[in-house]
């Protein structure tokens, strides 16, 4: 038997949607308009529209695509940090495959390598070492991203590469910490929201703790969900039966995999490695106070930032204002006039249609017909 079967058994889905539906109509009809659930990580955007859950809900609610989507909040200025490092003849430029197609201001790093430049797709950080001992005469750079889940793999290789004294390879690290992240959203004036499913992935590295203020300081509920249909649909019952009930808690629906307090060993690593707390900006979020990490200094060697006051200087274009707006769930995919007709996956305007995480991406891979 799969160890999926339970977790997208019809049974127990047709249960929860019964549920969901008798405790969010009343809601719904008490407010006027449906309830504004955002979920916050991309991975529940695609499993939302995969499993065709955005279909089987009622029209009492209303997602609200969250920015949870590491490549997708990249700004420009991290894209052309990174395809100005490619271009150097003496770098080597190691990435996750995922960024390589975000356009910047000169091309993506894509393009960068269809021009000669040596870009290598890694599966993780610490292969970046293996890259660096293979190629003694090349500098390694690892374009190292995402929020707090891959932060400990970025931090755990920083710390072998010092270990074993590697002096030609370099992180260059553009992290996100994702609370701040959510703090920012909670107090734009122009987004309206009920509750957050929280995401999976980021909760298994800081845990649910961590989260406690969404609900005693902003009064918002959030519940931890994961990937899978009852996973999911049991997040949004809990999420939707506490607007019901008036209560503002943080729950977790994900108890098999994240604990109160998060991953120890991960947390530690990241502590060791990283100066965290540091002002960040970020796409559609602009600047978020607290938000992004630093190599610290003991390993500020380690630090590819050190190499950008030797590369040339790049006036950095405007980030697209309709990406801008579906990242912080101000109007969705469909409703961008550039979605489908100037922007497709094969030729990308923003970061939300190349990200396997991407909302746009989403859309238009799993959209319902009368989106097509």
């Amino acid at each position: 038997m799969s160890l999926t079967h339970d977790f997208r058994d019809a049974g127990r889905v047709k249960t929860l949607l019964a549920a969901i539906t008798a405790a969010a109509e009343p809601v719904a009809a008490r407010l006027g308009r449906p309830l504004q659930i955002m979920e916050v990580c991309g991975g529940h955007t695609h499993a939302i529209f995969r499993f065709g859950l955005n279909q089987l809900l009622p029209s009492s609610i209303e997602f609200i695509h969250g920015p949870g989507c590491p490549v997708c909040v990249l700004p420009v200025e991290a894209i052309d940090q990174a395809v100005s490092l490619a271009r150097r003849e003496d770098v080597i430029l190691a990435s996750f495959g995922d960024p390589l197609r975000v356009p910047g201001t000169r091309g993506s790093l894509l393009q960068a390598k269809a021009d000669g430049a040596e870009v290598r797709v890694l599966y993780s950080p610490f292969d970046a070492l293996a890259l660096a001992r293979a190629n003694p005469n090349k500098l390694v750079v690892f374009f190292a991203i995402g929020f707090d889940t891959t932060m400990p793999g970025t931090a755990y290789s920083l710390l072998a590469a010092e270990r074993a004294g590697l002096t030609n390879l370099r992180f260059l690290c553009h992290h996100i910490r994702l609370m701040p992240t959510l703090t920012a959203l909670l107090e734009a004036d122009d987004i309206r929201l009920d509750g957050f499913v929280g995401p999976g992935h980021v909760s298994m590295v800081i845990g649910s703790r961590v989260y406690e203020p969404i609900a005693s300081q902003y009064h918002k509920p959030l519940v931890i969900a994961g990937f899978e249909p009852v996973d999911f649909l049991q997040a949004l019952y809990q999420l939707v039966l506490q607007l019901a009930e008036g209560r503002c808690a943080i729950e977790n629906a994900y108890a098999r995999v994240v604990a109160l307090d998060g991953n120890p060993s991960a947390l530690k690593v990241i502590a060791e490695a990283f100066e965290q707390g540091i002002d960040s900006h970020w796409r559609g979020l602009g600047q978020v106070p607290g938000s992004g990490v630093r190599v610290r200094a003991p390993y500020r060697h380690l630090d590819a930032a050190e190499l950008l006051a030797s590369t040339p200087h790049i006036k950095t274009t405007a980030e697209p204002a309709w990406c801008n707006a579906v990242l912080t769930g101000r109007i969705k995919p469909h409703q961008c006039p550039l979605f489908r007709r100037h922007c497709t996956p094969q030729n990308p305007v923003g970061a939300l249609m190349v990200s396997s995480e991407g909302a746009c991406a989403a859309y238009y891979q799993y959209r319902p017909e009368e989106l097509r």
